[in-house]
């Protein structure tokens, strides 16, 4: 049975202890609990790289986007200015840091 936090809940006089009173050593249930603990872990690890990596996605998706409409920009407001050359100090400046 889970604790209020999902922990499992062992007796205070079982916990970490065998029927054979070795003092360091844990029963087939202590393992089973730890195991189950350490898949919700997984499962939550797992949750938080798939977010991760559409939160990227999503990022690098509006930083080109950001570009698209910065370049857009400057050839209509500076049709002198050409925007390859911007774009390419940009990458450059970028690299120094």
């Amino acid at each position: 049975m889970s604790g209020p936090n999902g922990e499992p809940h062992v007796a205070a006089g079982a916990a970490g202890r065998d029927d054979d009173d070795d003092g360091d050593s844990f029963g087939e249930e202590e393992y089973a609990a730890i195991n189950s603990m350490l898949d919700q872990i997984n499962s939550c690890l797992d949750h938080l790289e798939e977010k991760n990596d559409y939160l990227h996605a999503c990022l690098k998706e509006l930083l080109e986007s950001n570009r698209q409409t910065r370049l857009e920009f400057q050839q209509q407001h500076s049709p002198g200015l050409a925007a390859e050359p911007f774009k390419q100090r940009r990458v450059n400046s970028c690299e120094e840091k």
